[in-house]
């Protein structure tokens, strides 16, 4: 009784991007793929199909919307404008992620090392048109200590000044870039956040 040789697996190869099937969404054509993958492994990219049947349903709504016939009990008949401002806060990104638009805010938080030297970050600043290298540069003169810009945890640049200045630095903001209203900046204290004003 001799075992059965295993047999190779078949893998299917995108025709746009030339990538395996199931790696298409790590690539940079996605978007171009999609098509190929709908025809030609449904099964693999279940939401694309799902995207697809949704884009063509709200295509069609739209069509019976622009000869004045609106579908009984459809969401666009009954929810009207609002889901339009919903989609401007949300950027689909490829591989069907979603990117939701940034508040604008300024978090500063104090970040204790070695048990006494003390750095204060300051998050948010390039969401008012500041350059957070210019930043830098008046936050170590202003308070004559080092400071730099540096990528933070969440590979977003943020400002770190040496010391604890967390609350001196609220009063800088102001002074220094009146286009950060005072309701926009927030501390992080123990991990929890709290307005500055």
């Amino acid at each position: 009784m001799a075992a059965e040789k295993p047999q190779p697996v078949q893998v299917p190869y995108c025709q746009v991007c030339t990538l395996p099937a199931e790696y298409c969404e790590f690539g940079r054509d996605f978007e171009k793929c999609k098509p190929w993958l709908i025809r030609n492994v449904p099964n693999l990219y279940p939401h694309l199909l799902q995207e697809a049947n949704d884009k063509e349903a709200e295509k069609l709504s739209e069509q019976l919307q622009g000869s004045g016939i609106s579908p009984a009990g459809s969401p666009a008949a009954t929810a009207g404008e609002p889901s339009a401002s919903k989609q401007e806060d949300v950027k689909r990104l490829p591989g069907g992620k979603i990117k939701r638009k940034e508040k604008q805010e300024v978090v500063i938080e104090k970040i204790v090392r070695n048990k006494r030297k003390c750095i204060t970050t300051v998050k948010g600043l390039e969401l008012f048109g500041i350059k957070l290298s210019d930043a830098s540069k008046k936050f170590g003169k202003k308070f004559a200590t080092g400071a730099s810009v540096v990528k933070g945890p969440t590979e977003k640049d943020q400002i770190d000044v040496q010391g604890d200045i967390a609350y001196d630095v609220v009063d800088f903001i102001r002074e220094t870039w009146a286009e950060v209203p005072e309701s926009a900046v927030f501390f992080i204290e123990d991990g929890k956040r709290v307005s500055a004003a």
